[in-house]
């Protein structure tokens, strides 16, 4: 756990016009992710069956807040995403290719590590959307990215019209620089893979990382993804340069989900086998889910982005250690 407040940092706005301006993004921004990959709003769970297999195994070591349900033999687990839960849901619903849904997922990651940008809270936007078979590929991967950016900005030049303060941070790159894990990996071989992320996203702005989750030439993958929802191959993360705290936020982690075949192939790799015994795989392995496109865009994050506060504490309710408190506190961080 480790956070830290840059010297003199004050917030632009005070906590009233923070929490109307939080209202206000998120709202801004649904509308215009909605209108530009033609997404329809539903509702989703906070919860999913155990047995189900559509919770999302993130890196496949975090556990899963659990209970049982009083009058079933049924063990309820609260999501750590929808990745899987949106899949079905598009079949269910008898969406056709191009049309797609999102939602606002709220989750608890209770094992992950808190920092300036990371809590046990995770609120996002969850969105899926039907594709055709020549749909999946790097190009549209790409251009749908390219297509989520010019959202996020299109809602920043908004916001900043409203709130001028904030204008002498300056506006975020439109230009996406494209790059894949194995090329990050091949000019920083030296450095991390958060290292590389930042080396890179420091010269360019705004960056699409391709390719997570396989192993690269190192014989480590860039960073962990579960074997069932993205293709590897066809995955990547949105990342923005954070001036105020010097490093690279991810925004958004998406991916061309798996077809049969990839799925088949990527729970060989990750030795999770015993998942294809699950419902929700068994569909997927035998052709009954419509091939899709999807991701999460953290609503905290997106706000931190916007809003220029450098800690997600600022823009979300959660529990905090003692170490933050004390250190948000003397530097006169309010957390919510």
């Amino acid at each position: 756990m480790k956070t830290t407040i840059p010297e003199g940092y004050k917030s632009t706005l005070g906590i009233y016009d923070t929490q109307k301006a939080i209202s206000l993004l998120k709202r801004i921004f649904a509308d215009k992710l909605a209108g530009s990959l033609n997404l329809y709003r539903v509702s989703a769970p906070l919860f999913v069956e155990e047995k189900s297999g559509l919770n999302d195994d993130l890196n496949g070591v975090e556990r899963a807040v659990a209970f049982d349900i009083a009058g079933t033999d049924s063990i309820g687990q609260v999501v750590h995403s929808l990745a899987k839960w949106k899949r079905l849901a598009l079949k269910r619903y008898d969406f056709y290719s191009g049309k797609g849904i999102y939602t606002d997922m709220n989750a608890i990651r209770r094992d992950e590590d808190m920092d300036n940008l990371h809590s046990v809270y995770v609120d996002q936007w969850d969105w899926e959307k039907v594709i055709e078979e020549e749909d999946r590929n790097l190009d549209y991967l790409r251009k749908t990215a390219e297509a989520i950016v010019g959202a996020l900005c299109d809602t920043q030049e908004t916001m900043l019209s409203l709130y001028p303060q904030l204008e002498p941070f300056g506006k975020l790159n439109r230009d996406l620089a494209f790059i894949s894990a194995q090329e990050l990996e091949d000019m920083y071989p030296n450095l991390s893979p958060k290292q590389r992320e930042d080396a890179f996203t420091k010269e360019h702005k705004t960056v699409f990382i391709a390719g997570i989750g396989g192993n690269l030439k190192s014989g480590k993958p860039h960073d962990g993804r579960a074997p069932d929802y993205d293709d590897w191959d066809l995955n990547g993360d949105i990342l923005f340069w954070f001036e105020p705290l010097g490093c690279a936020m991810e925004i958004s982690s998406m991916g061309i989900r798996v077809s049969p075949q990839s799925l088949d192939r990527q729970l060989k790799l990750s030795g999770c086998d015993d998942r294809r015994e699950l419902m929700y795989h068994k569909m997927l392995l035998s052709g009954e889910l419509p091939l899709t496109i999807g991701g999460g865009i953290g609503q905290s994050r997106l706000t931190m982005l916007l809003l220029n506060k450098v800690h997600i504490g600022e823009v979300q309710a959660s529990i905090w250690d003692e170490e933050t408190i004390t250190t948000c506190a003397k530097a006169g961080v309010m957390l919510l």
